[in-house]
């Protein structure tokens, strides 16, 4: 028996009793998974990223083990949540427009000292201060905490070609530094981090099956791309600290790229979350390998002819740009694949192969998510499996009654 057959017995006698559809989580594998982020980090604390995680059992779960500290968060009103419930330091790792819960961080005291907001324009400053004093008031003059953030994007040809997502427009450490001032000489806020996401390295996979030359040209590009960002980042940390001295942290980092970034002095914490599930998008990647954590699974319902059954539902195609490598992958029985005229349905997935003649009306097939978090939105709980026994039932965010995004 392969490990992925066990897997699947295991998997299949833990929900037994549980009727499909249903998501699972394996505790050995994320806590596995949370010891090698750990150890790819090199000493550096963690922040757990949120929006890959969306369940706050889980959130937890990663915390409590050594060498994990704060939460980076996806919206301002997940933040004063995650702040209410206990959780001490939140990042906010987007800008906002929400007006309402800037009102309420700016009245409140203990949502004001454990949330962070990002800013990378003055024009999100105003709606903090039109929220204090807004029509509908509710607001406050508690000290907000900010981060800035930097654009990682490697600019070649003279800015002609640009590598990386379209974030924030601060790029130079001169650009960072004058946020800086302008944010100190205003009332009410207080400048504590900066953070510098490089997904164009932490979230691209550099060894694509069946595509050597591709995979050579990301690895050739990443390797720029890190070298060109260690320099700027560490010109961008000194510009800022000779305007705040009393900078509390420099996040920079995910997943894919932990050791390189913390590898870099002028960073003092990582970011990461994918990589305690670790969905289908990191299965590409030379620089660290995990196992998969957080799974789902839908039921057979039709056995239409040789070679081929049909589950209920599956088609929960992650975000990002449209493609095959956004869509979740069957993964166990181990032999399935999808039909190219349907692919997953929105009702029913038809599923080819030969291990479809072994499965049964009602029998489980496992599919594993291109994403991590985007899976939660799908399910209201998650069932931990230990062993190959369902040990605790947790909600996810939507379980809770929360659909941030």
């Amino acid at each position: 028996m392969t490990a992925r057959a066990a897997d699947r017995a295991r998997y299949d006698r833990a929900t037994a009793h549980l009727d499909a559809p249903v998501a699972i989580v394996d505790l050995e594998a994320f806590d596995a998974n949370a010891d090698d982020l750990v150890r790819r980090a090199g000493g550096k604390p963690v922040r757990v990223a949120s929006k890959s995680v969306r369940c706050r059992a889980l959130l937890e779960r990663a915390l409590a083990r050594d060498g994990f500290a704060g939460v980076m968060s996806f919206t301002l009103a997940e933040s004063l949540w995650l702040a209410r419930s206990g959780f001490e330091d939140v990042l906010l790792a987007y800008p906002s427009a929400d007006r309402a819960g800037y009102a309420e961080l700016t009245a409140d005291p203990k949502l004001a000292s454990a949330v962070t907001v990002m800013v990378d324009d003055p024009a999100q400053l105003d709606l903090v201060d039109a929220a204090r004093d807004g029509d509908g008031g509710g607001g406050g003059g508690e000290v907000v905490r900010v981060c800035l953030e930097l654009d990682t994007s490697l600019r070649l040809l003279g800015g002609r070609v640009r590598v990386g997502a379209r974030r924030s427009p601060l790029h130079s450490p001169a650009q960072v530094a004058d946020l800086a001032r302008a944010v100190t000489r205003r009332p009410g806020f207080e400048v504590v981090g900066i953070m510098a996401y490089e997904g164009h390295v932490a979230g691209v996979g550099d060894a694509v099956a069946g595509h050597p030359f591709r995979s050579r040209a990301v690895r050739l590009m990443q390797a720029a791309a890190r070298r060109e960002l260690a320099e700027r980042r560490a010109a961008v940390v000194r510009a800022v600290r000779a305007v705040v001295p009393g900078l509390e942290f420099v996040n920079g980092g995910g997943t894919g790229s932990v050791q390189h970034t913390a590898a870099e002095d002028a960073v003092t914490e990582i970011a990461a979350g994918s990589g305690l599930y670790v969905p289908r998008l990191f299965d590409n990647y030379t620089s660290f390998s995990g196992r998969p954590a957080a799974l789902f699974a839908q039921p057979v319902v039709r056995r239409p002819g040789v070679g081929v059954v049909t589950v209920l539902g599956g088609g929960y195609p992650a975000s990002g740009a449209a493609g095959p490598d956004r869509l979740p992958v069957p993964y166990l029985p181990e032999g399935l694949r999808y039909d190219p005229q349907e692919g997953p349905g929105e009702v029913q997935t038809p599923l080819l192969g030969s291990p479809a003649d072994d499965l049964l009306i009602g029998d489980k097939v496992w599919f594993r998510h291109a994403k991590a978090g985007e899976l939660c939105e799908r399910f209201d709980a998650l069932h931990l499996v230990e062993g190959d026994a369902v040990t605790a039932t947790v909600p996810t965010y939507r379980g809770e009654g929360h659909t941030f995004l």
